[in-house]
């Protein structure tokens, strides 16, 4: 079967390998990379008979994760990060090449083959920061966007490289070539920033039109891939083409549908890139070299991800942004691949050093996930250490907070949670690590705390221990147990409301004690449910019961030993029975100018009047004195029978000269 039979044994392997990683609670990646050990070249065994196939194949993986990396992340997002991105990294990629010429030359290399180690060491992993962010639940922060910006300048970097590095024995023919590639990089923006922001979003307007989501499905991945091909055979890069191709789409109004539709075709090919960067990974050479590639890890880490961490700070990036930058991009990336062949094409490095620097490459991204996820451990353990660092607290009351309410999360639902608490006047903070929304937060005066509210100094900062209630809003289930088991810590009688994104969630939240839980999409399944049977005309009662059968059947048994919960539940049935109806008084009407009293409308009707609202002020259970006015909205509860009585009672009889009714 070729290729096909290869692509199957891959794919098999590969859910296996991962599936165990999962079980031992290890990213996904690594069992894509220990799958591409397994089936590589220099193991034995089942061995995929043709990698350069599958490294073909995992260029197109590459390519789909940029594209769907730019339908994410507009030109907008990148505004914060703009002065890292476009200063720092030139910095980053000029300090790391010192980094690994000073490396080579204690290694007793040339100075030719150590400034090409320095270059390729240069490069961070998109394709591996990218998943590791996704799985850890931290894209979308301000430290995702910081790692983002810098990885984008650096891809595009690589195609400077490629073209100085082989000139380096004749500089002006090298800078003219520069040029020319700077020249084309130049027109290809021109043309899709002019262009593409016209023709793009009205070809796939007419293919939504078509009504189908294959064709759909198949233009999105054509625009994707097609203008990274035509990038590609511009002399430029494949991958950038097709990350300009992203953005372009993303300003569009079929930016949010094109990325739902293309993730599983982007996951599905980066498997084949991880498995084809661990078919890389020679394990003999490994052994044979241990010591030097140990020692290289630990230099090239150490060092490059300092560079960083010491850049972040330079560029006025405090709290934790410095330390995830650096132990997030300490790696080598998958570009410094592409980069490696050009150097053997070229006669400029030797086929040992071109070995060490994949096998290198390939344990920096196997060490990747899981030093990254040390950021929070060591960034609490600092925070121990050095306390006097402030945190970023904007518009705090000048008074201590008591007895507020605590929101974790700053996105939609938190941000509309806080305008209600601010209209009701209940003291509340907001806490947040996505810069874009603290923004906008601070723009709506509202107190909001930049940082990790799992930490123990943002909790401090945030007077947890003395707050009545947490709100978290965040959908993910790792930020929101930490956040609540880290408030229980300090306090203990806290109250807490979350959200909850996935039945399967439950367990989690009953083990922390939490009981009042929303779950979004359920909600919303409910009301449309009642829309529905509305417009079918069906009993409002019926329809209650209904609905509330499903809330049981799904949420009941998990709550069941809760009283609140089967109180809310009998709640929710009565307002329903109760059928509680408004009723507009008109000129005219009977009621108007008489009292509840003089009317004896529960005498009359049997219905109660439970709430009347006038000139928009509710006035609750108003007393017999209270007299109707034109335009009033009157709330009545009642069977059936005593509310259409009432109806009468309002519209139909008439007032005589004697001030009696008839």
């Amino acid at each position: 079967m070729g290729i096909a039979a290869d692509i199957i044994i891959l794919i098999v392997t590969a859910f296996f390998c991962g599936l165990l990683m999962q079980r031992l609670r290890q990213p996904l990646i690594l069992g894509y990379l220990l799958a591409g050990v397994v089936l590589g070249p220099y193991t034995g065994g089942l061995t995929v008979t043709d990698t350069h196939d599958i490294e073909l194949l995992a260029e197109i993986g590459v390519a789909l994760l940029l594209f769907a990396l730019g339908l994410e992340f507009t030109l907008k997002d990148l505004k914060p990060v703009k002065y890292i991105a476009l200063l720092g990294t030139p910095i980053q990629i000029l300090l790391t090449i010192g980094l690994g010429l000073a490396i080579g030359l204690l290694f007793g290399w040339e100075w030719r083959a150590s400034l090409w180690f320095g270059a390729m060491i240069s490069l961070s992993s998109t394709m591996v920061i990218l998943k590791t962010l996704m799985n850890q639940g931290w894209l979308g922060t301000l430290s995702s966007k910081v790692m983002i910006g810098m990885l984008i300048v650096q891809d595009l970097a690589v195609v400077p490289m490629m073209i100085i590095l082989p000139q380096l024995n004749d500089p002006a023919t090298g800078l003219g070539t520069l040029w020319l590639a700077a020249g084309k990089a130049t027109l290809f923006l021109a043309t899709m920033l002019l262009l593409g922001n016209k023709l793009l979003p009205i070809l796939l307007r007419h293919i939504a039109r078509l009504g189908s989501r294959e064709l759909f499905l198949l233009a999105v991945t054509s625009i994707g891939l097609g203008v990274g091909y035509a990038t590609y055979l511009a002399g430029l890069s494949f991958a950038f083409g097709a990350f300009i191709a992203g953005m372009v789409l993303s300003e569009s109004d079929y930016g949010h549908q094109a990325l739902s539709d293309i993730i599983p075709l982007r996951d599905l090919f980066g498997l084949l890139f991880f498995t084809s960067v661990g078919m890389l990974l020679d394990p003999r050479f490994l052994l044979n070299n241990l010591g030097q590639v140990l020692l290289l890890v630990v230099l090239v880490g150490v060092g490059k991800g300092a560079i960083f961490a010491v850049l972040a700070r330079i560029f006025r990036y405090g709290n934790v942004v410095p330390l995830a930058v650096g132990l997030g991009l300490f790696q080598i990336g998958e570009f410094s691949f592409v980069l490696a062949r050009v150097g053997v094409a070229s006669d400029s490095i030797s086929k040992d050093l071109y070995n060490l620097v994949l096998t290198v490459a390939v344990m920096t991204m196997i060490l990747t996930p899981i030093v990254s996820a040390q950021t929070g451990r060591l960034y609490a353990l600092k925070k121990r250490w050095f306390r006097h660092e402030p945190l970023e607290s904007i518009n705090f009351p000048e008074h201590a907070l008591r007895d507020h309410v605590v929101i974790a999360g700053g996105g939609r639902v938190g941000f509309q949670v806080a305008s209600v608490l601010d209209r009701v006047g209940t003291s509340f903070v907001i806490v947040e690590i996505d810069q874009h929304r603290v923004e906008e937060t601070k723009a709506a005066g509202y107190p909001v705390v930049y940082g990790d509210g799992s930490h123990e100094v943002v909790q401090e900062a945030l007077a947890m221990h003395r707050a009545s209630l947490l709100v978290v809003t965040t959908p993910g289930i790792v930020v929101a147990r930490a956040i609540i088991k880290n408030a229980r810590k300090v306090n203990s009688r806290i109250g807490v409301v979350a959200r909850m994104a996935e039945p399967s969630f439950f367990e989690i939240f009953k083990e922390l004690g939490v009981r009042n839980l929303v779950y979004p999409e359920f909600e919303a399944g409910l009301e449309i449910t009642r829309q529905a049977l509305l417009h079918l005309h069906l009993p409002v009662t019926e329809i209650q019961r209904q609905t509330e059968a499903i809330r049981q059947q799904l949420l009941a048994p998990q709550l069941a030993e809760s009283e609140d919960y089967q109180t809310l539940g009998q709640m929710r049935a009565a307002e329903h029975y109760f059928d509680l109806q408004w009723v507009r008084l008109k000129p005219g009407d009977s009621l108007i100018d008489r009292s509840i009293g003089e009317a004896e409308i529960r005498k009359m009707t049997g219905a109660s009047v439970v709430g009347i609202i006038r000139k928009q002020q509710l006035v609750p259970n108003p007393d017999v004195g209270f007299r109707f006015q034109d335009g009033d909205l009157v709330a009545i509860i009642g069977s059936g029978e005593a509310r259409a009585s009432f109806h009468r009672l309002a519209e139909s009889l008439e007032r005589e000269g004697d001030g009696t009714m008839v």
